[in-house]
């Protein structure tokens, strides 16, 4: 049952078989399901694909798995996330004494909505990160224009990418897709990797952005400005071996998808 539906609980199973004329007890449900290493788990949250996503991805998967190493160390990685001024926090647990929960060095301070939040723009290559950009109000296409204008290329030659040649890479934003964008890269002349839909996963920058968070949260900002410091200072500080760990390993990722058969991956 578990094999055909995960998310069928013991308490389910234990309808069913009382159904059946077997009485078993939920306990006795689960300590089975232990035994043959079925375990309760949160369900991984992933993005929806329809059929046309999964054949876009797999796809890019075969199109591009025969690529060099240097390919993907030629590549400016970009996209945009969120921080949030009071996020969650990235500690899973604290050690205390019994009835000591709420003393003040045990509790974690958190603001309703998260007592504001920033929108970045950040790129990295497999020799490290270049410019971080904070986003001002709601990014329009012309706003995400004016901040590849000021950080491109400068995070291109800070990087050492190599000139004519580098590839440009973003996901399928509106304002990224839109025809004034489109318009506008054409005047740079910049190569454009072809991106499938619905694919965070094969964007190693998702790794970085987590790197950020918890680099920024255990700073614990108390206003925008410190936030936003903090950010750019930490983007800073990751090492150069971590991004060039994370594009080393890149094929994995094309090997995952075309293993899943274009289903979400582990990454």
């Amino acid at each position: 049952m578990v094999d055909k539906q995960p998310q069928t609980s013991s308490k389910e199973i234990q309808a069913v078989l009382q159904a059946q004329g077997a009485s078993v007890s939920a306990r006795t449900i689960r300590r089975h399901l232990n035994e043959i290493k079925r375990y309760g788990r949160r369900p991984r949250r992933t993005p929806l694909l329809t059929q046309r996503h999964k054949k876009a991805r797999l796809q890019f998967a075969k199109m591009y798995m025969s690529k060099p190493k240097s390919f993907w160390e030629n590549i400016l990685w970009t996209d945009e996330t969120k921080i949030e001024l009071f996020g969650k926090a990235h500690h899973s647990s604290v050690y205390r004494k019994r009835n000591e929960a709420y003393k003040e060095k045990n509790t974690v301070p958190t603001v309703k909505y998260g007592g504001g939040s920033m929108m970045f723009w950040g790129c990295f290559a497999a020799s490290g990160t270049g410019c971080l950009e904070c986003v001002q109000g709601i990014m329009k296409s012309e706003d995400y224009q004016r901040i590849l204008g000021r950080t491109v290329e400068p995070s291109v030659r800070k990087l050492g990418l190599r000139p004519r040649s580098w590839v440009f890479q973003q996901d399928n934003d509106p304002k990224h897709t839109s025809k004034s964008t489109q318009k506008w890269m054409a005047t740079k002349r910049w190569r454009v990797l072809k991106w499938p839909a619905m694919s965070p996963d094969l964007n190693p920058i998702e790794h970085l952005w987590r790197d950020l968070k918890i680099a920024v949260g255990k700073r614990r900002p108390s206003n925008k400005r410190d936030l936003e410091q903090f950010a750019k200072e930490e983007w800073s500080k990751i090492p150069g071996e971590r991004c060039k760990k994370l594009i080393d390993g890149y094929r994995k990722r094309l090997i995952s998808v075309i293993f899943s058969n274009g289903c979400a991956t582990k990454y």
